[in-house]
Parts: structure tokens; sequence; C-alpha cells
């Protein structure tokens, strides 16, 4: 969708980002990686999380409350194989691992941001614990493959991008790029971060894609985010801008 809006309209992005899955797709937006590789590489990403756990083992889990404060969510969750996957915002933390953890793991949210405060506990349909500790036996198999398609990698446009990992842009290095995506494999989507990111050095924000997932994230940030979702909306999108 990024290519045709760019070819109809002439849309030009200073920067990228992009969530989980998604960062690949900016990626590839930014001219860091190619798209017929990236289809290759997200492929093999996607094989290797199902390899990863059993079916059924694994699962995740939405905490939403009013200002969560993540360090207490780790400690209220420290004896349990229950990891922070996605700090979507501050109202709105995954969690990820054990799928028999989440019941003890709902009654400890629930306690921890109790009145005045409400919390809800939204178990996700989702087929593997993404962005756990159960996802690190895989980083060296892709690590491996995005080794061997690095040659067509472009370094100099990964400065322009978010890494879900280090919540700043990525640095100008491929090694250091494949070195955050290996991690964010089984480390927490610093999202917040990354709208915070972005926010600093962005005039406009636009979600391009089907859907709009991340609209409301940016407004806890303080920031108005247009969503693109199909080339027929854009005009009206880039009308506002």
């Amino acid at each position: 969708m990024w290519r045709g809006l760019a070819e109809k309209y002439g849309l030009k992005a200073d920067y990228f980002g992009g969530h989980s899955l998604g960062e690949f797709t900016a990626l590839v937006a930014a001219g860091v990686m190619p798209f017929a590789d990236t289809v290759q590489i997200v492929r093999t990403r996607g094989k290797l999380m199902q390899e990863a756990v059993a079916v059924g083992v694994g699962s995740m889990a939405a905490v939403i409350s009013d200002g969560i404060d993540v360090a207490a969510l780790k400690t209220a969750l420290a004896d349990l194989s229950l990891d922070v996957a996605n700090i979507n915002s501050a109202n709105q933390v995954v969690i990820s691992g054990q799928a028999a953890a989440l019941p003890e793991a709902e009654k400890r949210c629930k306690e921890l941001f109790a009145a005045p405060k409400t919390c809800r506990f939204v178990q996700l349909n989702v087929s593997a614990p993404f962005h756990s500790r159960f996802m690190e036996k895989i980083e060296a198999p892709f690590a491996e493959t995005l080794r061997k398609f690095s040659p067509s990698f472009n370094g100099a446009n990964a400065s322009r991008v978010t890494s879900n990992y280090s919540g700043s842009f990525h640095a100008a290095d491929i090694d250091a790029v494949i070195g955050n995506l290996v991690s964010q494999l089984s480390h927490s989507v610093l999202w917040r971060e990354n709208m915070q990111t972005l926010a600093a050095v962005a005039f406009q924000v636009y979600e391009i894609g089907p859907g709009r997932p991340l609209r409301d994230f940016f407004k806890t940030v303080g920031v108005a985010c247009e969503s693109i979702t199909s080339l027929t909306t854009a005009e009206k999108a880039l009308a506002k801008a």
C-alpha cells in the first residue's frame, strides 16, 4: 500500500515505525530490506515461532488499566512463566508465556490495579507466546536467516526506522539491525517508546494498512494519527494534513 501511495500521490516519509511483525513492513517501506527477501524472512520467522512451543502451551493476554506501572506488573508476575510482551501505551500492556499461568496472572493483575482503578484482562486468540522467553530458542536460527539475506539490505536507511527492541531508531548498521530484530523475538515490544521517538521528529503521523490498531495508542502520547486503510481513503486522510 505504501508503494501505491508514493506512486499515486508522491507521498514521502521521513521516518517509519511498525509494531512487532510490522517492524519488517517499516523496514521495507524505508528501503532497508527488499520486499521479496522480506517475504521469505517473515515466513521463516513465523514458522520458527510456531515450532518453538507446542500448540496450547503458550498464550498471551492484554492488561488494560489507567497508568499501568510496568515495573510493578513485572514484580507481581515474577514467579510465573510470563513476560511483558508489548508495552503498547500507558494503559495497555500485553503479557505472554505459559497459558496455564494466565488465570493466576489475571487474579494478581486485578488485585494490583484495584479501585479506584479498574482492570480488564483479555486473553488473546494467538497461536504462540510471542515476545517471551519461550522464543529464545529460535534466536540463533533466525539470526542465520537474516544474515543470509543481509547482502541485499541497505543499512544507510535503517536510522529512519524505530526499533521495537530498543525503543529508539535503528543504527545505520546492518549487524545492529539484525541484532535488534533477533532480540525482538523474546523481548518486549517497546511500542510506547517507539511512538515517543517518532513524535519527537514527526510533523504528521500516518498509519497505513488495513484496520486502525495503532491510532488510539498514538492518542495516549498526544499525537494525532491519520489512518489510511486503503488507496480509496487516502485522499481524505491526506487532505487533513
